[in-house]
């Protein structure tokens, strides 16, 4: 019996290590330093651009919506726009599945 008692009483012996409080979240903290400067910082970024490109939308404008729907906007609203994908066919779209803005004359050479 002397031999099992012996051994708990080593396993438990030993002081816990110096300094590990702040040096144990450094890495952490790194990881987020990284996640946040490779990931969410580009992604804020982008989706500023994004939302300053449908807010400037005006009538005439050639965009391609996120379906991929090339056309020419005739008539813009709060929340919608209108955008023409063929002679006298008009669809209305959310501002916000407009991907891109086009040069003008996209159309007309595509």
């Amino acid at each position: 019996m002397n031999l099992f008692i012996s051994d708990a009483l080593a396993q438990t012996g030993g002081a816990a290590p110096q300094g590990g409080g702040l040096m144990s979240l450094l890495p952490l903290v790194a990881i987020f330093a990284v996640f946040y400067f490779l990931l969410i910082r580009p992604q804020q970024k982008r989706a500023k651009e994004h939302k300053a490109m449908t807010e400037a939308l005006a009538k005439g404008d050639e965009v391609v919506t996120s379906g991929g729907t090339l056309g020419k906007i005739t008539e813009t609203g709060e929340n919608f726009v209108s955008v023409e994908v063929a002679s006298g066919v008009v669809i209305k779209v959310q501002r916000s599945s407009v991907q891109a803005l086009m040069p003008k004359g996209t159309i007309k050479s595509a």
